[in-house]
């Protein structure tokens, strides 16, 4: 690796410059822009797979609102990437900007007031109103190119104010290295590793019952899913036999009846068994259909039996998968019945009661069924009013559908059995912390039901790279896909002509057709270490980065980003994406609720920051452990802030007593004759020792905790027990031994505290060394032979003599004429070599060591008469 030498902590004899006035005010932007300017944070590119540390950095929705949660999550990160960097790994911390997507089309659509119409002619002169219209029929209507030039438009402007929080925040990243879900680096990546799936048959096209969300009109995955809890009613009606009997089954959508292709009822349910293979017909519609018998069917449900629609649920699909059923659909992707009688249906006066449900909405179709139902006498009691689960889109406001449509998988385990174990595999060769979060991680893999549906029918996002030849008809050969090559990547066949065409051949038979659809977002996402780490572009650099070292994420998405990334990694490059992953909690409102945008409980991240500083607001991120839901806590950020506060004023006073860098002491400690000073040191290193095996287990708010529970007692004892030593009351060599053991010590704390504090570290800092604190290498301890509980059981003595004069009600500077320190032999032994220093510190003429069992006890304290006011 190259030398870099930036940041250096040898000694080289610094002028002290501490501030008469120390404040937090202002360091994040001076700081910030200094950082900035000399590459405090750069990645050096010349180096070794074994020097680096890298990040696949979670790449926020820029079109989203910026909230506390970010704030969270990505101090984590920054923490443990600054530790990194401080052991001397070459830190590899990009930043991206997921751009790409459902988010960011709603956002503009709303910004700018225009809807997209594919059909429209790309329009190079037009701009947007200046406001847009208050009614969305209103909106202006523009052009799939002018769409995705106003989705980008919008989103680097929403990308610079995250930036700037982050900056603020004081996220250690590389600014140099930045990417987009959407640039043409990203579609070109995402486009190549879809063909390579495609290549090796881990894509393919299917036309299959597709869960579909009316509203956006497009097709939705397994993850994308969420169950609410909505109103809803069993309707029973009867089936007929063959002999005129009645079968009832219970439903919830009994507008589906038309589309009902079977009656399933568990095979050993023995009211069923003698309908088996035995058909019946529908109710107003006179289908035929077969009674099949199936394991999922429960017979506690309902009356037992249930009617198989092509398609109501998802279990519907299963039976209709599994028992073979003819598909007949009836639900059109606009969410509406579709308008010509099927032809299933052949009867008079089945087609008469089509024709009432044609063309109508879910609802008003359940609302038409059920009058029909009870016009022919045919329901059988009122409703049983229900409140059950029902699929949703997580971004959408009403039930999903399951239509039938044409569209792209990837094959993720969900249909084998091989690939789903191997995908189990790749998740134990990643150190997941905490370890818990990996069985969410094989519960995911375990409990899917189908490939991954990638295809998507929106119009900002990065296109599936495929045309389709057209026959004499203009019927297009699915089977035989248009392929571009490699160098004409990123391609777009709504707007390019296919290789070996012209444009205008374009939906004319004999010539090509485009895929209209884009890739699921994720299918992007998925790829972020293949497209910051340069795979396919820059192998040197893929090489030295790849695997990375660290995912940082929410366990939210578990099942989506970090399970997708999985999957890509493992086609593509027969490994696991990373060595570790960090699963960062919830921040949860006062009443425990996760804070979110719909709950309309976030908290915009640059109040407190105004307010508090950035390193308040870190301090109280990195208080929380990895998977932790943490609760969004003031009270905790002005802790921070004081600690903040106490650690420039603390560090002013050991500067200006004298202590310098060439104070600090590593081989020769000769100059430490003190044993409360080597007892501190001692200490120290426990601490250092203990703080590095924390982050080294990911552990860093137990290394925060260990750090400021040592820094406290240092300044509430230690400092107030040496201030008579190092103002030289006890001669050069004690002072010197004084100092010695402060500037080591405050050398030291700067460097704990530098991945949690960056900008009070740094301040510090620049008063009396040279480079940056970040750049300096994390402590080792000083290796020295001292009592480490000295000087906790000196601090409690004081602590005891001082309550003593606060309970006389004098002031602390009364002189003590004599007081009695009980304890056990052990603590009377450090007393005795911490006595000088406690003397001092409580100003006493005499201070009696007795041995005694139980705790320390402070007694017979005699104070001298208080000071007379001076006379006038």
């Amino acid at each position: 690796m190259a030398e870099d030498t930036q940041g250096t902590d040898t000694p080289t004899t610094t002028p002290i410059n501490v501030p008469d006035k120390p404040a937090l005010e202002g360091l994040e932007a001076a700081l910030t822009q200094r950082w900035l300017s000399e590459g405090t944070y750069r990645f050096n590119p010349d180096t070794t797979r074994e020097q680096v540390y890298s990040i696949d950095t979670p790449p926020p929705t820029a079109s989203g609102s910026l909230h506390v949660g970010h704030m969270f999550s990505f101090t984590q990160t920054d923490v443990q990437a600054r530790y990194m960097r401080m052991t001397g790994k070459n830190v590899f911390y990009p930043m991206g900007w997921d751009d790409n997507g459902l988010p960011t089309e709603r956002r503009v659509q709303n910004y700018y007031g225009v809807r997209c119409d594919p059909a429209i002619p790309y329009n190079a002169d037009y701009r947007p109103p200046a406001q847009p219209a208050k009614n969305q029929r209103d909106f202006d209507v523009v052009s799939r190119q002018n769409f995705i030039e106003l989705c980008e438009e919008l989103a680097v402007e929403d990308e610079k104010v995250f930036e700037n929080l982050f900056q603020t925040l004081g996220l250690s990243v590389d600014w140099n290295l930045t990417y987009r879900t959407i640039d043409d680096t990203s579609r070109a990546v995402s486009q190549r590793a879809f063909l390579a799936n495609l290549a090796a048959g881990d894509a393919y096209m299917a036309e299959a019952p597709t869960l579909w969300d009316v509203t956006f009109r497009t097709a939705v995955a397994q993850a994308e899913l969420e169950d609410r809890e909505v109103p809803g009613a069993y309707y029973r009606y009867p089936f007929f036999t063959e002999d005129g009997g009645k079968v009832f089954i219970e439903t919830t959508r009994p507008e589906l009846l038309a589309a009902c292709a079977a009656l399933v009822a568990n095979p050993d349910d023995e009211r069923y068994q003698p309908l088996f293979g035995k058909t019946v017909r529908s109710p107003l519609f006179d289908v035929e259909l077969e009674v099949k018998a199936h394991p999922l069917a429960k017979a506690d449900k309902g009356s037992g039996i249930a009617m198989v629609c092509t398609f109501g649920d998802l279990t519907d699909v299963t039976w209709w998968r599994e028992l073979q059923l003819p598909t007949r659909a009836i639900m059109g992707r606009d969410g509406r019945i579709i308008a010509d009688t099927p032809e299933w249906i052949t009867t008079g006066a089945g087609k008469e009661a089509y024709a009432a449900i044609a063309g109508k909405t879910a609802f008003s179709a359940k609302e038409a069924v059920v009058e029909l139902l009870n016009a022919a006498g045919l329901l059988d009691g009122e409703p049983k009013k229900i409140t059950h689960p029902v699929n949703f889109f997580e971004k959408g406001d009403k039930p999903l559908e399951v239509v039938t449509s044409r569209q792209w998988y990837i094959r993720n385990g969900g249909r084998d059995e091989d690939r789903r174990e191997r995908l189990i595999g790749r998740g134990q060769e990643i150190d997941f912390h905490p370890s818990f979060m990996r069985s969410r991680y094989e519960n995911w893999i375990a409990g899917l039901n189908g490939d991954w549906l990638v295809s998507r029918q929106r119009f900002f996002g990065v296109p599936i790279p495929v045309w389709y030849p057209l026959d004499a008809q203009g019927n297009p050969d699915y089977d035989n896909p248009i392929l571009p090559s490699d160098d004409m990547l990123p391609v777009d066949p709504a707007a390019d002509a296919a290789p070996g065409y012209a444009e205008p051949q374009r939906d004319q038979p004999n010539g090509f057709t485009g895929d209209a659809d884009v890739l699921d977002t994720w299918a992007t996402s998925s790829l972020t270490p293949q497209i910051v780490g340069g795979w396919s572009r820059d192998e040197d650099l893929f090489g030295k980065v790849f695997p990375f070292d660290l995912r940082p994420q929410g366990h939210d998405i578990i099942r989506t980003w970090l399970f997708s990334s999985a999957v890509r990694a493992d086609a593509l490059q027969d490994t696991a994406p990373w060595k570790h992953a960090a699963i960062s909690g919830w921040i949860l409102d006062p009443d425990r609720k996760k804070m979110s945008k719909s709950k309309g409980n976030v908290v915009v991240p640059t109040d407190v920051l105004n307010e508090y500083g950035s390193d308040a607001v870190r301090y109280w991120a990195a208080s929380a452990r990895l998977g932790a839901d943490t609760a969004y806590e003031i009270a905790q950020m002005k802790i921070g802030r004081r600690l903040a506060i106490k650690l420039l004023n603390a560090s002013k006073f050991v500067l200006n007593l004298g202590a310098t860098e060439n104070s600090v002491v590593s081989g020769d400690l000769s100059v430490l004759t003190n044993q409360l000073d080597r007892a501190l040191l001692a200490q120290l290193a426990e601490v250092v020792a203990q703080s590095t095996k924390a982050f080294d287990n990911y552990d860093y708010a137990r290394a925060l905790q260990l750090t400021e529970t040592f820094f406290w007692q240092f300044t509430d004892d230690y400092v107030e027990l040496i201030k008579d030593r190092a103002y030289g009351a006890a001669g050069e060599a004690e002072q010197a031994s004084v100092l010695a053991a402060l500037a080591t010590t405050l050398d030291t704390l700067l460097r704990l505290f530098a991945p949690f504090l960056p900008f009070a570290t740094e301040e510090v800092w620049s008063w009396w060394r040279a480079g940056s604190v970040h750049r300096a290498e994390w402590p080792a301890g000083v290796s020295v032979d001292g009592d480490t509980t000295m000087l906790a059981t000196v601090g409690t003595a004081l602590s005891g003599v001082r309550k003593a004069k606060s309970e006389a009600k004098v002031k602390q500077r009364t002189e003590v004429l004599s007081a009695t320190i009980t304890a056990p032999e052990s603590l009377t032994v450090q007393l005795k070599a911490g006595l000088s220093d406690l003397k001092a510190a409580s100003n006493a003429r005499e201070i009696t060591l007795v041995v005694g069992d139980g705790e320390l006890s402070v007694t017979d304290v005699a104070l001298a008469a208080p000071e007379e006011p001076a006379a006038v």
